[in-house]
């Protein structure tokens, strides 16, 4: 739940047969919700897709009708099992076409590897023209820089592409973030206020929770459970979320129901 209505909604998409078979864990997920939240923002989706060129296309059309700020990792390399170039085009029904700003980029990286390894740079050679098509992306895309080797991503409206490589993705991600989007940040317009509450049940909880959010709609009530919490042992973490003007209101009422209800009360918890 964002802050502002006019904040847009965050989305995130994670491409790669890697991460649902179990061969890498991902990474992206817990970074760039840390990353919104360092600029008091919130992340409201996260879409997992395999190397499925149908499936990525199907992702991307539905991100690029979403008017969500998206961000999309994986898959933008040269090789035959990178698509998401190709199924962002294929979402957007235009061609591929070579960036000439990727092209340079990409050329400059080749330089200072052959200068790195000591040899001369030939940018005939077949294997630095296959380079190349790293930098083709659709029509009308504008380049993400990658300070990490040069090769950038890509962005098309509120789309935005990286690498699968965190140590590349996550600046990538803040640049765009602080360069397209800095007039949404909303830093200390955003809190979480909640109690543990040990011996009740959700289903007691639930009127209560309702009646929250009934009389203080510009807050989300939450309520997270747990039964063997290293601390606490087996309680509900519940609270609400808001802008803190919003949040104090609804959690005297939260509290003051659980008195009611004669809950034992332990710790309070509050989250930027």
């Amino acid at each position: 739940m964002n802050a502002s209505p006019s904040v847009p909604e965050f989305g995130l998409i994670i491409v790669g047969d890697e991460i649902l078979s179990g061969k890498r864990a991902d990474k992206h997920l817990p970074k760039v919700i840390e990353l919104l939240a360092a600029r008091g923002l919130q992340l409201a989706w996260a879409e997992y897709v395999g190397d499925s060129r149908p499936r990525i296309t199907s992702a991307l059309e539905r991100a690029f009708a979403s008017g969500h700020i998206v961000f999309s990792s994986g898959g933008i390399g040269a090789t035959p099992d990178d698509h998401t170039r190709q199924c962002a085009a294929a979402a957007l029904g235009v061609d591929l076409e070579l960036h000439p700003r990727a092209a340079a980029l990409i050329r400059e990286r080749m330089q200072d590897t052959a200068r790195e390894q000591g040899v001369p740079y030939v940018p005939d050679r077949p294997d630095n023209i296959h380079r190349l098509n790293m930098g083709v992306f659709p029509k009308g895309a504008e380049i993400i820089p990658n300070p990490y080797n040069k090769i950038p991503g890509f962005m098309v409206g509120d789309v935005h592409f990286v690498p699968g490589f965190p140590v590349m993705a996550w600046p990538m991600i803040e640049w765009v973030l602080d360069q397209k989007y800095a007039h949404l940040f909303q830093r200390g317009a955003f809190v979480e206020k909640s109690v543990i509450v040990f011996g009740s049940m959700e289903a007691t909880l639930t009127p209560l929770m309702e009646d929250v959010e009934r009389d203080h709609p510009q807050v989300k009530v939450f309520s997270l459970p747990s039964v063997d919490h290293p601390e606490y042992g087996r309680h509900i973490d519940l609270g609400v979320k808001g802008s803190p003007d919003a949040v104090e209101p609804a959690y005297r009422q939260l509290v003051e129901g659980l008195r009611q209800l004669g809950s034992k009360l332990g710790p309070e918890l509050v989250r930027p």
